[in-house]
């Protein structure tokens, strides 16, 4: 069970939080969301403004959207699972607008007070600039001044606060240094702060749409309805939200599924690259099972619908998507902590430097203008940005090669591997087992005939691999078939016994045609190695990572990976001895990646320190991995792990150049070296520099 997965009992909403925006926000809501009774977990998703919880029966969705706006946060429920985040840019644009242009007039008109402009004409600019900046102020400070408002109103504070105190008090002053007609006036540093702060909140609204987007454009691949077969055979258009489980979809070629359904009538090829990353077209026939997003390529079918919206599949794989942040990794953590404190100290901080400054004989103007520059230039934007940016742009390069992180804090993890476990089926190899193509050519007719009819009645990766290959052949007419778990398919054909069987003992991977009382034919199978293979297993070893093959495979099929790769391995490991496997190198101290896509691999991939999964694999695989990878290159495991080292080392960087900035400027703010207009540009400036050293991430994953 993953971290967002509630127990059985519990229930799960998703919340639409628009108002959050930091790694403090996230913080709050988390916590106060978790002292509620009947709460099990909450998440916050700060890339979508999401915020999933699981919690019992007592409460419902509207007890949460009390709670939330309890600590400040006005919150909806989102009904849908795929439903479109709202975006985070729009409402910002206009305040961002009308801050740059008042303040570009206003600069213009404090230069003619720099150049040395006095009395009468002094303060006919210094009023013009007050009757430009104060409806400028008060339209684009609306951001900061309703959430500071929301959280003093609820007797808690936030980052908005201080950074609100330092506009108010800003143009508190230079109003008042207007009406006494006084020298100065602090209105260009106001309005430059709120653009420089709204143009940091843009861009950084702008790249978490751009991440949210990915799963926007996945969702958007299914159909927005189909054509629904009625009982008198007529159709008639369905929008995908109202169509039901039972539904008739009738499908032409050309056209997407809207929903998951299964096949009754028709055979078509579909193009399921979408969701498999898998470019050859698979043909379904009736009693095959399609999947919402999916190509219908060429012919008609009819689909009875089995899961609609938020239970395709293809809405389940965006959920994982989705989730790609929410877990938080111990980076996270410290700058939760830090934001934390950060209301407070300032505000301490701040008025100790005013009661300073007061002490030392400054004026009561000197001394405040000093305070708001210390309001504003620490501004912990930086330090709340140095890991969710980071995070955020990794994912969405991770994503664009195929890879999707379930979970931020893994590239955390994945950073410190240093040792690779491969499962062979299905992850070293590509799991789609051929049968020799000789042996099927020599085939006899009744051979040919009874084959497939045997194997089409069983689900094994073998006997669809017969039925696929021998699909051009008419099928015998079997009676009494029955299929055996672990042993084969059995039944009768013109009086005499056929089975499709596994060989006794081990060997190599294969099938026995048993027609009769004749010597049962082998059908022997090989499984070719995903592509790029070699190169990343060299590339995994360049990066100073030993690799090692385990399967539950026979010894035989194993060795003969083993050798192609060079790899050392394991034959015929059960499941508690992958995860034995994996508990015994962790105790040794190394840092484990383990690699599987099938059922019998999910306790190791739980146990692993990060794990990885191929879009094919089990539903236990791809819940327990951290990663899933939907192509069929095995490069996607070193590019995951050079890619988290990357991350981690801009996320250390970003730190830093967050903490060193603080080091030189809070002083030189409470030595009064900045005015408030420098103390404006600074903070932002440190927050683009967060952005622009998370944006190199971009090209993480090549």
């Amino acid at each position: 069970m993953t971290a967002l997965e509630p127990a059985p009992e519990f229930q799960t909403c998703v919340l639409a939080v628009p108002s959050m925006h930091c790694a403090g926000c996230m913080s709050k809501i988390e916590r106060g969301l978790g002292t509620l009774e009947g709460v099990a977990d909450a998440r916050v998703n700060l890339s979508s403004r999401m915020v999933t919880v699981s919690h019992d029966a007592t409460i419902d969705d509207r007890d949460l959207v009390e709670a939330l706006a309890g600590i400040g946060f006005e919150a909806q429920p989102r009904k849908k699972a795929a439903e479109k985040p709202p975006s985070a840019v729009r409402p910002l644009l206009a305040p961002l607008a009308v801050a740059a242009f008042a303040a570009m007039n206003v600069m213009l008109l404090s230069v003619s007070v720099w150049s040395g402009a006095e009395g009468s004409t002094r303060e006919l600019f210094h009023w013009i600039t007050a009757l430009i900046a104060l409806p400028a102020i008060g339209f684009a400070g609306r951001p900061f001044f309703n959430s500071a408002w929301g959280a003093v109103r609820k007797g808690t504070t936030n980052m908005d606060v201080p950074i609100s105190l330092g506009v108010i008090i800003a143009s508190g002053l230079s109003l008042y240094e207007v009406i006494v007609g006084g020298e100065h006036a602090w209105f260009d540093g106001a309005l430059m702060l709120l653009t420089f702060l709204l143009a940091g909140r843009v861009l950084d609204a702008m790249m978490r749409d751009k991440a949210a987007s990915g799963v926007e454009a996945l969702v958007s691949q299914a159909a927005r309805g189909a054509q629904v077969v009625s009982d008198d055979g007529s159709t008639r258009y369905v929008e995908s939200a109202d169509l039901q489980p039972g539904m008739v979809m009738r499908i032409a070629a050309g056209e997407r599924l809207a929903a998951d359904g299964e096949i009754i009538s028709g055979t078509s090829n579909f193009d399921q690259s979408l969701l498999t990353g898998e470019s050859a077209p698979i043909t379904l026939a009736v009693g095959k099972q399609a999947l919402a997003g999916t190509l219908n390529l060429s012919a008609p079918v009819e689909v009875r619908v089995s899961h609609t919206g938020h239970d395709t599949t293809l809405a389940e794989i965006a959920r994982l998507m989705e989730a790609s942040t929410q877990n938080r990794s111990r980076y996270v953590r410290i700058a939760d902590r830090a934001a934390r404190l950060y209301a407070p100290a300032v505000h301490s901080l701040a008025a100790l430097t005013v009661v300073g400054w007061l002490v030392a004989g400054a004026s009561v103007y000197e001394a405040l203008v000093i305070g708001v520059a210390v309001l504003i230039i620490t501004c912990p934007c930086a330090l709340g940005l140095a890991v969710p940016v980071a995070q955020v742009v990794a994912s969405g390069a991770l994503m664009r090669a195929g890879i999707m992180v379930k979970d931020g804090s893994a590239l955390e993890r994945m950073a410190t591997i240093d040792r690779v476990l491969l499962d062979k089926t299905g992850t070293l190899t590509l799991g789609k087992p051929q049968p020799d193509a000789d042996v099927v050519a020599s085939l006899s007719e009744d051979e040919a005939a009874v084959a497939p009819a045997l194997a089409s009645h069983s689900r094994h990766p073998l006997s669809k691999a017969v039925a696929t290959v021998l699909s051009g052949k008419t099928p015998a007419a079997l009676t009494n078939v029955t299929e055996r778990p672990g042993e084969g398919v059995f039944a009768e054909w013109n009086g005499q016994q056929v089975a499709l069987r596994r060989p006794e003992g081990g060997g190599k991977t294969a099938v026995l045609l048993q027609m009769g009382g004749a010597a049962p034919r082998t059908i022997p199978f090989s499984d070719e190695l995903r592509p790029d293979a070699a190169e990343a297993l060299e590339r995994l070893q360049r990066a100073g990572i030993e690799c090692s093959l385990i399967s539950g495979d026979t010894q035989s099929a194993v060795d003969d990976v083993a050798l192609e790769t060079g790899l050392a391995a394991q034959a015929e490991v059960r499941p508690a001895d992958k995860q034995a496997m994996v508990a015994e190198l962790r105790e040794e101290g190394r840092q484990v990646l383990m690699v599987g896509d099938g059922l019998n691999d999910g306790p190791a991939l739980a146990a692993a320190n990060a794990s990885m999964a191929p879009g094919s694999a089990s539903d236990v695989g791809l819940q327990a991995a951290d990663m899933v990878f939907v192509q069929d290159s095995l490069l996607a495991v070193p590019r995951a792990v050079i890619a988290s080292r990357r991350t981690m080392s801009v996320v250390r960087q970003n730190f830093a150049l967050a903490i060193l900035y603080n080091m030189f400027a809070v002083p030189l703010a409470i030595a009064g070296l900045v005015t408030p207009l420098i103390a404006a540009i600074a903070m932002s400036g440190s927050s683009l520099v967060v952005v622009a050293n998370s944006l190199r991430l971009a090209r993480a994953a090549k």
